[in-house]
């Protein structure tokens, strides 16, 4: 049974119209918790069928379209979601994009591209919320990074360094927001079944590598993450905080 760890609660998720982070947002719907699920205006359409999937679980959703990489942009996703909810008790800051090119072709804007809604997206989102998590004398902060992030594929470099980034990131701010009570974790997936994921594993051969260097012999999919990320925003979690949380069913051990 899933416990109602979230009642009374609000989080917010930043790209969650597919993938990991619809997965986390009916997790937390689930849970209990009023979900506020962002992601990109192009996505409407997947968001409308998030909110839909979670009110006709019982729970409750609202969406709001902003783009994590722009300081506006955010701005008015964390005002606007303070009007929905006059307090948000936890925020998961799931958006992110990967491309994969060796580094002799990773044009420079598109490194940008991958630091700006990846490293820079998390920064801003969480910087806009933290006078209110202060203000509430409490919050939680979910990142959701990468085993890339500790260690790297061929291919990956920019979005590897950017889930380096997240997890120092998380660390620091952690230290910093603790006398807050505020705190601040990495939950760091595998290879998950995708369609970020899949870049991984373009053929048969590949996806049978990917197997083969997990200990469970599987790809993991996005309903293995969300166990991580929710017991990270609950109160089981009080005395944790500025881990980065290996979920990828044993590709990493440390």
């Amino acid at each position: 049974m899933i416990p109602r760890r979230g009642d009374n609660q609000t989080v917010l998720i930043t790209g969650c119209s597919r993938g990991i982070g619809r997965a986390i947002a009916e997790r937390f719907a689930a849970e209990g918790y009023h979900v506020i699920a962002n992601d990109l205006d192009r996505q409407a359409g997947d968001l409308a069928s998030l909110k839909a999937a979670i009110e006709a679980a019982g729970g409750r959703c609202d969406t709001l379209f902003a783009d994590v990489s722009d300081p506006a942009s955010v701005e008015a996703l964390v005002s606007n979601a303070l009007k929905l909810s006059p307090r948000i008790d936890v925020l998961v800051n799931n958006a992110g994009v990967l491309s994969v090119f060796n580094v002799e072709d990773i044009a420079p804007d598109e490194w940008d591209r991958i630091f700006d809604v990846n490293a820079k997206g998390t920064f801003l989102v969480t910087k806009a919320l933290l006078a209110h998590f202060r203000a509430n004398g409490k919050g939680r902060i979910v990142n959701i990074a990468s085993v890339g992030g500790k260690r790297g594929a061929p291919g990956q470099a920019h979005y590897c360094a950017s889930k380096a980034a997240v997890i120092r990131f998380s660390q620091i701010l952690a230290q910093e927001v603790a006398p807050d009570g505020i705190t601040v974790n990495s939950v760091c997936p595998g290879i998950i079944d995708t369609d970020m994921g899949r870049n991984n594993y373009p053929d048969e051969a590949s996806l049978q590598a990917v197997k083969d260097k997990t200990a469970l012999g599987r790809l993991g999919y996005p309903e293995d993450v969300v166990g991580a990320a929710a017991f990270f925003a609950s109160d089981d979690a009080a005395f944790i905080t500025g881990q980065a949380l290996n979920v990828c069913g044993g590709i990493l051990f440390d």
